[in-house]
């Protein structure tokens, strides 16, 4: 392939592959026609599917592997098997074939073989999972997700780095405001981490606009850009958005279909449902990203739908045309954070 633009893509991935992956790429193909694919997967499954969509098979490059990732294997076990849909298609990212690699499989095993094949940024400690998610006003940026259970200082700290270059770069907003996740908005309160990676963060060069910390509750209200926490604390905050937003959607429907009554006001009604639904609609917030590989690897949910897959896919493909990649190094070059840790210690203690 000679594009410039390609994306890698896991094609047994996700609860229902490949079908839902083919139909995904099917509709990303329409809103960036320059783009192109290569797809690692069993061919026996993988052709019949993509045959059927003439214009999509004339910009995919298919590569058969019988191997895949399963939703039960352990990342200790799957780096070892260089033969998986999964690490082929990373794989691909590392030598230059691809610009990123899309995938709805195993977060666990995507996340390692990501870190093990493309490797970490030069002065980036750890990578983190981070997604965009919507509030009141707008969407915010949110970090980590996922990716490390506890977090020093230092990480948290350049979490808020990459987590401004997103937000400025996917959300197109010129000075992202920065907060840490923590349980009260007192400068004493919270763990001992998020009170140097404070710290740390006012006496760094980062030129960021850090507010300092948010409370979960204020998070909807939009009070803040980007969002910034622990793997273990965000993963939870997370999961309890989405399952909230699932209640309200659930209950509106339940309330609508209550009551004659309430069923007369549905015309009057359906253009506020209708948009409470689109702005609260997991699958258009699909795609979580791991920020701070040598590489751009994108995690769409496993139970997802071919929409849900093909806005996993848009922002890949959106964060290659700004070379997100690039900046990280870039800015994070700019900043030696592991000599302004201890600076940070001394000034909480």
């Amino acid at each position: 392939m000679n594009n410039n633009l390609v994306i890698s893509v896991d094609a047994m991935g996700g609860d229902k592959s490949p079908r839902v992956v083919i139909e995904g790429l099917a509709i990303a193909i329409k809103k960036n026609p320059d783009a192109r694919f290569i797809l690692f997967g069993d061919e026996a499954k993988v052709k019949p599917i993509l045959e059927q969509y003439p214009d999509l098979s004339k910009v995919c490059e298919l590569r058969h592997t019988s191997e895949m990732v399963r939703n039960e294997d352990k990342p200790s076990q799957v780096i070892r098997n260089r033969n998986t849909s999964m690490y082929m298609a990373i794989d691909a990212v590392k030598k230059g074939e691809a610009q990123a690699i899309v995938s709805a499989g195993n977060t666990g095993a995507l996340m390692a073989i990501s870190k093990l094949v493309l490797k970490t940024i030069t002065k980036i400690h750890r990578p983190a999972i981070v997604s965009i998610m919507p509030h009141r006003t707008g969407k915010y940026v949110m970090l980590d997700l996922g990716a490390n259970t506890e977090c020093s200082a230092i990480n948290l700290a350049e979490f808020s780095l990459m987590g401004d270059i997103l937000a400025r770069n996917a959300l197109g907003i010129e000075k992202p405001r920065i907060a840490l996740l923590n349980i009260g908005a007192e400068e004493m309160k919270g763990k001992e981490e998020i009170r140097q990676a404070a710290q740390l963060i006012k006496n760094s060069k980062m030129n960021i606009d850090f507010r300092g910390y948010i409370e979960p509750h204020e998070i909807p209200n939009g009070v803040a850009d980007v969002i910034v926490s622990d793997g273990f604390t965000g993963n939870i905050a997370l999961k309890s958005t989405e399952g909230t937003a699932r209640l309200v959607i659930r209950m509106v429907k339940d309330a609508v279909k209550s009551s004659f009554w309430a069923k007369l006001g549905i015309p009057f009604m359906l253009g506020v449902i209708l948009k409470i639904k689109k702005t609260m609609d997991p699958r258009l917030y699909n795609g979580a990203m791991f920020v701070g590989l040598n590489g751009l690897s994108v995690k769409s949910h496993g139970g997802t739908d071919a929409l849900g897959f093909s806005v996993a896919v848009n922002n890949a493909i959106s964060l290659v045309r700004q070379n997100f990649v690039t900046t990280i190094r870039e800015e994070i070059e700019k900043v030696d954070l592991d000599e302004l840790a201890q600076e940070a210690i001394y000034d909480v203690y």
